[in-house]
């Protein structure tokens, strides 16, 4: 890490990055929609809904894309939209199957045929089809949202919320990659991969459930790498502390970065897990073997605080009861999960 970046620099730059702030609608969507079904064994916090279906976990999940990204750069959005769902169900230890997509428009846009050969692109690098949806081709906006459904064995779905008092923190990230040209704060280490590559990196995840590898898990996501082991941390209900100095980064100044940028971006390929002790050599393994690098980077605890050290200097960035994440536990808003 840069000499000159602290932790109380690193922390508010956390705090106040979009990526986190506009997570903070979650927790009032949940407690107003979530109702109890008995098939239903996960949903609301975790990155793809789990359903029980003859014995087996159906994965459910959606995403959308920013409208900044949208005209920044229609093809990579595109392509995005498609990535960040296999992400989804690839953290939860799933098999992606199929999507359906949601587009809207205006009719005298011409973006369509850019966003559409980026969906399509991503789709056919990582073998996984978009098989319907629905176009909106008069909209007042340019939206892209995607849905995606996969499968798991129930006893090998990797969940967010159930993170134990003295796991391990592991980063693991693809950083043969490079900033995207059109996107400052996305770390693209996708499009440049061969099929192969990136459909072994989706399906370390499933061996890595299979083999009950780790406690937790979850891709990193816009929040970027602290905020989205803040979100993992919140619906856990517990806490950890984090050395800065081990999370995982390409060459910094060889790619024009700062590391405060660094922990906002949205990695081509990336996931934060909680582990024991003894599997972290393993799960390293794992990882290294389709070229991903992992890191142990800190240690969960009951504090329900995320904070981070460096060189000795340490400072909280999260207070999960009061101030977290997603305002899963506002003292207004009690939370179910």
């Amino acid at each position: 890490m840069e000499k000159r970046c602290s932790t109380d620099s690193i922390a508010k730059v956390v705090k106040e990055y979009e990526g986190v702030k506009r997570k903070h609608a979650i927790g009032e969507m949940v407690n107003a929609l979530k109702i109890d079904a008995p098939h239903v064994v996960a949903s609301f916090g975790e990155d793809a809904a789990v359903i029980e279906h003859n014995g087996e976990a159906l994965l459910f999940a959606a995403d959308g894309i920013w409208s900044r990204l949208m005209e920044a750069d229609p093809y990579w959005a595109g392509y995005c939209s498609v990535l960040v769902n296999i992400h989804d169900i690839a953290a939860m230890g799933g098999r992606p199957i199929a999507m359906v997509d949601v587009f809207s428009i205006p009719s005298d846009s011409s973006i369509q045929e850019q966003v559409v050969k980026g969906m399509h692109d991503a789709s056919m690098q990582f073998g996984v089809p978009i098989v319907g949806g629905h176009l909106h081709p008069d909209a007042p906006y340019s939206v892209i949202d995607v849905s995606i459904l996969g499968c798991a064995k129930l006893d090998s779905v990797i969940y967010s919320h159930t993170a134990e008092i003295g796991d391990r923190v592991v980063a693991a990230i693809d950083l043969t990659g490079r900033v995207h040209p059109s996107c400052m704060l996305n770390w693209d280490s996708v499009t440049m991969k061969s099929a192969e590559s990136v459909r072994a990196q989706i399906a370390v995840l499933e061996q890595i459930g299979r083999e009950h590898l780790v406690t937790a898990g979850k891709d990193i996501s816009n929040p970027g790498i602290i905020g989205t082991l803040g979100m993992l941390l919140e619906v856990s209900g517990k806490g950890a502390h984090i050395d800065l100095s081990l999370i995982p980064r390409p060459d910094l100044a060889a790619n024009n970065m700062t590391f405060e940028q660094w922990v906002k971006m949205y990695p081509g390929m990336g996931f934060v897990l909680t582990a024991k002790t003894d599997k972290v050599p393993k799960l390293v393994r794992k990882f290294a073997s389709v070229g991903m690098v992992a890191q142990s980077i800190g240690t969960v605890d009951d504090s329900n605080e995320l904070k981070l050290c460096y060189e000795g200097d340490e400072t909280q960035v999260f207070e999960f009861i009061h101030n977290g994440v997603m305002h899963l536990f506002s003292e207004d808003l009690p939370c179910r999960l």
